[in-house]
Order: structure tokens, then sequence, then C-alpha cells
């Protein structure tokens, strides 16, 4: 038997689009001789289409487009597809059409329902009932091929979340005698992942005493990744094939062959790299921006950030503005232009002290007067300075058709070191789910590994990555001034935030002592407000800062 998977990137609600390529890759595998043909989870719509899939004419549009599909595909096709369903409280299901001989022969619709992280699929769907079986005839006699969508096989395993679920749709397809199962599957990528699909997948395939075929979605939605790394699992755990992480692409599998490969298995800062780069790429496009802007400060975020927007879009592609106040250092100036020579990306500066000036000047009468204290001082003046940046980058923005890009790390977005409508303007925040530490590891790696990821020199000047943070919103100012070092600080939110783990059980494990953990935690919850507010973020950890981790703002 000869299967055949492909994944491919599904613009959400792109029906036409979608149709095109599922005809592209069919035609392409009914060369290659294969029987069947997998694709993702909902590959018609593309996932998550959240609540678009509460339009009244958005689903059957998707069942009209898939039975089209059905008649002019050239071989057995299992394609991912929201349906109406009876019954249930719920009128759709997330399904998968068996399509054959120019008709949708049967559904399956996906029993288990995600509702933990960024998932709550019961919003929209109702779960099915039972696997579909069906029987394929092959050059080599006739096969019979179970299906599950995604969830059906994860359990939730590859996202380390407890879920107890009432039903186990891989012993419920073990007692079929199945020859393959094959998984449409829209997996989100979170660092680490890969890694868990692939044991799940063999465990799932040893269960059930056959090869599982996993077809996972690709490309970068808001703040979803989908990374792809579709694959064909034997009961031995041996891998038939798998495709690359990151791309479109097409594999042809003889399942009775003995051939196997062994995926390349990247670092933490590798996958990070690729994730980041395909989600400024996609919003990019998706959203008909011409290019990027950014602020250059000379400091590690915004150095990292704008290489990393290079190596999506391009240095023409890119602008970087620098926005010097009375507080900036000259070194800071020198390190922000040696960013952008070393990308080749256009660089403008604008001072902000004029406007900076005239903010205080118009405050001023307010600000000294009844109740008022002594003026623009402190913390309301360094916000001014944000503000300002955030002004003239948004105008930049609008004028351009650029997207602005935030340069704000998850450290920052934890306690709170941002400024609203400062340096969180923009459309994205690409390192938005990186610890501070985890920003150095991704800048020293890029630097390392420059000429495989396309840069003729490393792209991050080493002083930017060496000198001490600093926001430079006053004289000698230091990030380490008011916060913890960042490998105290990364250590204690990585564990509260990522793992949600009990405050005195990191503290013993990090040793910290009560006053820092009293301050982390009134840091973390008086800032959910600014989160709220907050741009995309890409999708890097198990808990992400916005859609997927809901905390009250006043909690």
């Amino acid at each position: 038997m000869r299967t055949a998977l492909g994944q491919f990137d599904a613009t959400i609600g792109d029906l036409a689009g979608s149709a095109a390529a599922i005809r592209g890759l069919a035609s392409r595998a009914a060369a290659g001789g294969a029987d069947l043909l997998v694709l993702p989870e909902l590959a018609i719509l593309g996932y998550p289409a959240r609540d678009l899939l509460l339009r009244a004419e958005v689903v059957p549009a998707c069942e009209r487009t898939v039975a089209d599909l059905a008649s002019e595909l050239p071989l057995p096709t299992l394609i991912g597809s929201p349906r109406r369903v009876e019954g249930g409280s719920r009128p759709i299901a997330n399904s998968v059409a068996f399509c054959r001989g120019g008709r949708i022969e049967a559904w399956h619709d996906k029993l288990l329902l995600p509702t933990y992280d960024v998932f709550d699929e019961a919003r929209w769907f109702e779960p099915g009932t039972s696997p579909l079986v069906v029987e394929l005839d092959t050059s080599r006699g006739s096969r019979r091929v179970g299906v599950l969508v995604c969830e059906d096989l994860w359990r939730a395993e590859d996202a380390r979340v407890a879920r107890r679920y009432a039903v186990d749709p891989v012993a419920m397809l073990a007692a079929e005698g199945c020859d393959l199962v094959a998984s449409p599957s829209a997996s989100p990528f979170v660092v680490g992942k890969a890694a868990r699909h692939r044991s799940i997948l063999a465990s799932a395939a040893a269960r059930l005493g056959c090869p599982v075929a996993m077809a996972n979605q690709v490309g970068a939605h808001d703040d979803l990744v989908f990374d792809g790394g579709s694959m064909v699992v034997r009961p031995d755990g041996s891998i038939a094939a798998a495709l690359p992480r990151f791309e479109d692409g097409l594999a042809i599998v003889d399942l009775d062959a003995t051939d196997s490969v062994v995926p390349a298995d990247p670092t933490p800062p590798e996958e990070r790299f690729h994730a980041i780069r395909r989600a400024i790429a996609d919003y990019c496009r998706r959203t008909a921006h011409s290019g990027a802007v950014l602020g250059l400060s000379g400091g590690i975020d915004s150095a990292l950030v704008v290489a990393l927007a290079v190596a999506a879009l391009g240095p023409d592609a890119v602008l970087g503005v620098l926005l010097p106040s009375r507080y900036s250092s000259d070194g800071s100036r020198i390190d922000a232009l040696a960013s952008g020579r070393a990308l080749g990306i256009r660089t403008e500066e604008i001072a902000i002290e004029p406007l900076h000036a005239a903010f205080g000047a118009a405050l001023d009468p307010v600000l000294r007067g009844p109740g008022g204290g002594g003026g623009l001082v402190g913390i309301a003046d360094e916000n001014v300075q944000a503000r300002s940046r955030g002004v003239l980058l948004m105008a930049i923005s609008n004028a351009t058709r650029r997207l602005l890009l935030s340069t704000s790390n998850k450290s920052e977005l934890a306690v709170g070191y941002s400024t609203l409508y400062g340096d969180m303007c923009g459309g994205l925040a690409p390192i938005g789910d990186l610890w501070k530490t985890e920003a150095f590891e991704l800048a020293r790696w890029m630097n390392e590994h420059h000429a495989s990821i396309g840069f003729a020199a490393p792209p991050i000047p080493r002083s930017s990555i060496e000198k001490p943070p600093s926001a430079e919103l006053r004289p000698d100012q230091r990030d380490d001034d008011s916060l913890p070092p960042y490998d105290l600080l990364d250590a204690y939110l990585r564990a509260r935030v990522d793992e949600e783990r009990a405050p005195d059980e990191i503290a013993t494990q990090i040793d910290a002592d009560d006053a820092t953990v009293a301050r982390l935690e009134r840091l973390l919850a008086i800032s959910e407000f600014k989160r709220y507010q907050a741009t995309i973020i890409p999708k890097l950890a198990p808990r992400t800062f916005g859609r997927g981790r809901e905390m009250p703002v006043g909690g």
C-alpha cells in the first residue's frame, strides 16, 4: 500500500485557495502511485477558524467545496472539513470526508474535542461517537484504513495537560484490525512538542499493530504557528517517512517497504528561530503589510527582533528607526546603527527630545497645580518617552503600510516592565513568548549559525548581547536596578507561568527569599491589565500570555 501525506498552508477562510492546493497535491500523489492521500485537520477551511464557524454561510460553503473536490480527485482522499450534524448541543462537527469514486463516501467526526490552553473546540463542535474504518482497494489487495483526528490520537499528552477523556479512540480502533490508521492533525507548535509527537505516534502504532500516518498543518495563523512535520510511524517505532517542518510538502510512502528515516532533532533555539520567522512572514503576508518597521535601541531585544524580521522578510522590507532621548548613550546609538549595517536594512533617526520637552511643557501647568506635585517626573516621565516613540513608530507604520513589530519579551510582559501605548505598540510581538534569557540564547545561536540561516555574517552585534540591559529612560539606568537578575527572574517566572507551580516550591528550588517571591507575585498580578492590551504573541511555550492563559485582571 502506498500512502501520501500532504501538508500545506491553508489560509483560514480561503476555500478556493485550499481547494487548489489539494488538487495539486492529489495530482502529484496519483502520479506517484499513491493509493490514499491524507491531508491535515480542517484542511479546506484552515485551523483554527474560531467563530468564523458560526457564520451561517461558512460550513455549507465548506461542504460544497469538498463535494466539488470529491468529484474530480484522482485518488481516494481524506479531507478535513466542518460539516453540519443533527442532534446534540451543537450543530457542527469537526470532520474528515473520505472521498472516493467522485463523491463523499463517508465522514468521520472528531471524537475528542480539546478545551485547554488555546483550544476551545467544544464551543463550536459536537463530538463524534466512533472512529471511521474504510476498505481500500490497492494494487496489493484490500486494506483496512482507520481514521482518527488530532486529539483523538494526542489525548492532551503532546501538550502535557491532564485530561481524563471518557473514551480512548485508539483502543476503539485497535479492535478493528486496521492495516493503517490515518490521522489528520492541526497541532500548533510548542518547543519540544515534535519529539513528543514521535513518541505518542510510536506508542499508538504499537497498540494498533499497524502504521500511523499523521498529516499536520503548516503555517502561522495569528498567535499560533503550525510546523507540519507530518510522518508515518510503524509499530516498532521506526519512521517510514517524515516531511520537513515549517514548509509545505508531500511524501509518498510504501508501507510494505522497510526503509526508515531519522528526523533531525533541533535544539530549542533552532526551533524558536524557525517558528518566529514563519510567524512574522505569514502575519505580514496575511495582513497585506508591505514590510516591517521597529525601533532600534541598540539593546538585545530590538537587535534580535530586527534580525528575525530580516530572516523572515528580507532586508529591503525592514525599516529600523533610531529614537534617541537625552538619556540614550552613544554606545546604544552605535550598536543600533551597527545592527542596521550588519543586516543591510534602511535606518532612520528621529530624536524624541523635542516631543519629550513639548509633553513636559504641556503637562506642567496640570502636574504642578493643586495636588499635581512636582511636574513630569518619575514613571510618568519615563512613560512619556516610551509613548513618544510609540506615536512616531505608529505614524510611520500607518504611512508606509509596514507592520510595527513590538520588541517586548516575556520577562518584561510578566512583570510589567513595558509601557502601554509605548514599547508595547505594534501588530505582532515576535519575542513575546521568549524569556529574556531565551532571547540572549537565541541571539547567540543566530550568530553562531548565521550562514545556515541565510546571513553572510553574524546578524546581532556582540555588544548588544554582552552589555547590561537598560531601558535608558533615566540616567545610568539598568534593568537589574529594579528587577532581580534575569537568571533568577526567568527561573521563577518560567516555573510559575509555564508550569503553574506553587511559589514556595519554586522558591526552595531556586533559592529565592520570601521578599523576592512576594515582589514577583505582586508584579505578575498587577501587570495583568497590560497583558490584556498587548499585541499578538506567537506561541512558543506551553503557556503563552494571551488567548491560552485566562487570568482575572484583579486576581
